[in-house]
């Protein structure tokens, strides 16, 4: 899951509770004059402890997403773990609709919004991660996946009037390209693929390179369910992109002529679907509500992060230097988009 869709789908709603929030109430509250611009470099809150908590518990349940799937796949392939995956998110977050009376929509544009979106932000990009996690470290996975950010920015450049690239933005998305041809050796990979068309393990890096542009597409046409709870638009595309990997489950994995999955392989669905998945959604729109979009875009930083160190640790991953270097320099790219190190936020 990426973390810029969730920003993208409900940046006004998010602002406009931050900004009620701060807001004095009563008739002498402040009001800006016509046609100037509020000094204000950020209208989300500072972090304390406890958002800072929820965000390091929120970066390790999603990097824990790379984790749990190294191990699952020992056992399952694609298509099966990634259903077992989004099957019991749902059943979780639909007994999380119920139980915040939250009124399902009978609007079939609605129902096929969910549908376009369990395409573009589960079927499509999990199962790139998943096929590419079955060439590559997982931890490589991960710092590949941090792209999102720069992806989501070109395609909403390209389909929107309002949301075009600033000078900051442009050096930002460069700065991070740059980290990912460092990350994966993009001359080298590129001579291995050409030089043996059979090597489909080369081709991993850019699957999960892939899987960052579905979630670019998916955080651009999700903005139409901003007046939509956000708890709905998970339980609704979680479900939809179940019912569509039923039938690939069926015809390409065979599932019935597996072995049965060992102790190990079922807890790392159940926590790539309920810790990775159902929990780490609501926890992050609870920090959503709290600490605001632009905070909450720190978790693209540390996601990589959670993941390396539980790849390291857990799985005796190794990392190259070159792999590490990219790694920064891609967090660079994404704090020059961020701009609150490097820039002014009037002047971007």
């Amino acid at each position: 899951m990426s973390t810029d869709t969730w920003i993208a789908l409900y940046p006004e709603q998010e602002r406009n509770r931050t900004l009620a929030r701060r807001t004095p109430a009563g008739p002498k509250a402040p009001r800006p004059e016509p046609g100037k611009i509020s000094q204000s470099h950020d209208p989300s809150p500072r972090m304390d402890g406890r958002s800072w908590l929820m965000l390091i518990v929120l970066s390790v349940l999603w990097g824990g997403s790379f984790f749990f799937t190294e191990i699952a796949l020992v056992d399952l392939p694609p298509f099966t773990l990634v259903l077992g995956r989004v099957a019991i998110a749902a059943m979780i977050l639909w007994w999380v609709v119920l139980l915040r009376h939250i009124v399902i929509p009978h609007d079939p544009k609605i129902w096929l919004g969910f549908l376009v979106m369990g395409a573009l932000n589960n079927l499509i990009p999990f199962c790139l991660i998943v096929w590419g996690q079955t060439h590559i470290a997982s931890s490589l996975a991960a710092i590949l996946n941090a792209t999102t950010p720069l992806f989501t920015l070109i395609i909403a450049h390209l389909a929107t009037q309002n949301e075009k690239l600033s000078r900051r933005k442009v050096i930002g998305v460069l700065t991070g390209f740059i980290g990912v041809i460092i990350v994966i050796g993009l001359p080298d990979a590129m001579e291995a693929s050409i030089s043996n068309v059979t090597n489909i393990a080369a081709l991993a890096p850019f699957a999960v390179l892939l899987a960052a542009v579905s979630y670019g597409c998916a955080g651009v046409f999700g903005r139409r369910f901003k007046n939509t709870p956000p708890i709905l638009t998970a339980a609704g595309q979680t479900s939809a992109s179940s019912l569509m990997l039923i039938p690939l489950c069926i015809l390409i994995d065979t599932p019935w002529n597996l072995p049965f999955p060992k102790t190990e392989t079922i807890l790392a669905v159940l926590g790539i679907a309920a810790f990775s998945t159902a929990l780490a959604y609501i926890l992050y729109f609870q920090l959503l509500n709290r600490a605001g979009a632009s905070n909450l875009l720190l978790v693209t930083f540390l996601i990589p992060v959670s993941a390396i160190l539980l790849g390291v640790l857990f799985l005796g991953e190794t990392l190259a230097l070159r792999q590490i270097g990219g790694m920064v320099v891609i967090g660079l790219g994404l704090a020059v988009i961020d701009g609150r190190l490097f820039f002014s936020r009037k002047g971007d």
